[in-house]
């Protein structure tokens, strides 16, 4: 009898195993892809156009363009005291991602591309494309559970420090400033309209494949097995959901109506798994304009 259940133990274990290791393997197969299309909008594109889209990699490419650092290491080190003012705000499993995530896109932007073909055509097209790899790219990041970093973590830490902030707004209004910053060092104002042109791109991109760019989604599942997918999405996202029971008024069938207040970049994760505990699972996708609470924005 015992030795049954030391098999199945170890079964338990191994599958266990096994499943962290295709998670893993696919946490860096995505990293590999969204930084290279992260790489491709910003250096291949944005970086011969001469402009400067916004978030830390546009301001980047300003002090490339000014004193020729390597446009990825400088990146990363904006990022860190970045990092350190928020770390406590945006948790420890998202922060490790993300560090990941950069450290793929400074090998990528100061190693790889520097090797490859620049696009040297017309500057709006090159505007365009960055947008649209780099709006790619950051898709890829937050399907995972990451993010590229910069104006991600200034954004949020703002966002705690005045609650009653748009995060649009706030986000927006850093963009403007950096690729403002462009007029000048650029020496003329086509780089900044080029850089609004790249920004507004990216938005739309990540907008089109991640469902829409509020500061919070929300997740409304409505299911036969409850308990079994709001353990899954913990697993997942760790996070909890809330469960409320309710009535088909067609069908008089008791179900189950699971709440999940979760990040836009951990609303492809929970869909998912909740369709992967319950396939006939009903999903509802909405966005939320703020969330307040335990793991979002805490009222003092």
């Amino acid at each position: 009898m015992q030795a049954g259940n030391s098999k199945r133990k170890g079964r338990v274990q191994n599958g266990v195993k096994t499943e962290k290791a295709k998670q893993f393997a696919t946490d860096i197969f995505f990293d590999i892809a969204g930084s290279i299309l992260y790489s491709l909008g910003i250096y291949t594109f944005a970086k011969t156009a001469n402009f400067a889209p916004g978030g830390v990699s546009g301001l980047a490419l300003i002090i490339n363009h000014l004193w020729a650092l390597p446009i990825g290491i400088t990146t990363l080190v904006i990022n860190i005291p970045l990092v350190i003012l928020s770390w406590r705000i945006v948790g420890k499993r998202f922060l490790i991602k993300t560090a990941r995530s950069m450290i793929f896109c400074t090998i990528f932007l100061d190693v790889v591309f520097p090797h490859t073909p620049s696009y040297t055509g017309s500057p709006l097209m090159a505007a365009l494309y960055s947008g649209v790899c780099l709006g790619a790219g950051m898709a890829l990041f937050y399907m995972r559970g990451s993010s590229s970093g910069g104006t991600d973590f200034l954004t949020m830490s703002i966002k705690a420090l005045k609650p009653h902030f748009s995060l649009g707004t706030v986000t927006m209004a850093i963009d403007l400033i950096i690729i403002l910053l462009g007029w000048p060092v650029f020496g003329n104002i086509d780089s900044v309209l080029y850089g609004l042109a790249a920004t507004f791109v990216t938005s739309v991109v990540i907008d089109k494949i991640l469902y829409g760019m509020g500061s919070g989604t929300l997740l409304i599942i409505i299911t036969d097995h409850g308990q079994a997918v709001a353990e899954k999405i913990g697993e997942s996202i760790g996070r909890g959901s809330t469960a409320i029971q309710a009535r088909g008024t067609y069908t008089e069938a008791q179900k189950e109506v699971l709440l999940c207040a979760c990040s836009t970049s951990q609303a492809y994760t929970v869909r998912n798994t909740a369709h992967e505990a319950d396939p006939d699972a009903f999903v509802m996708v909405t966005e939320t304009s703020e969330v307040f609470g335990e793991g979002f924005i805490e009222r003092k």
